[in-house]
C-alpha cells in the first residue's frame, strides 16, 4: 500500500470504475429504465470509485501478485 505501483493501479481502477458506473447509469437513463439527473449520476459514479479505492486499501497485501481483489498489485520491473 505504500508503493507508487499500488497507488497507480488503485487510481486506474477508481477511474475505470467511475467511468463504468457513469456509463451504466446514463445508459439506463437513455433506455428509459431510470430517470436521473447529472448530480445523482455523478454521485453514483463517485461512490463507486470511492468503493474501488477502499476495496484496494482493505485488500492490499491479501494474496499473490495480480489485479484481483485477493491479489496484491504487481510491482513494475523498472
Amino acid at each position: 500500500m505504500t508503493t507508487a505501483a499500488f497507488w497507480k493501479a488503485t487510481t486506474e481502477r477508481a477511474v475505470r470504475t467511475f467511468a463504468q458506473a457513469l456509463l451504466a447509469v446514463l445508459g439506463a437513463d437513455g433506455l428509459g429504465i431510470t430517470d436521473v439527473d447529472w448530480g445523482a449520476t455523478l454521485s453514483v459514479a463517485g461512490l463507486a470509485a470511492l468503493a474501488a479505492v477502499l476495496t484496494a486499501i482493505a485488500t492490499s497485501g491479501a494474496g499473490p501478485e495480480g489485479p484481483g481483489v485477493t491479489e496484491t498489485v504487481r510491482r513494475s520491473r523498472e
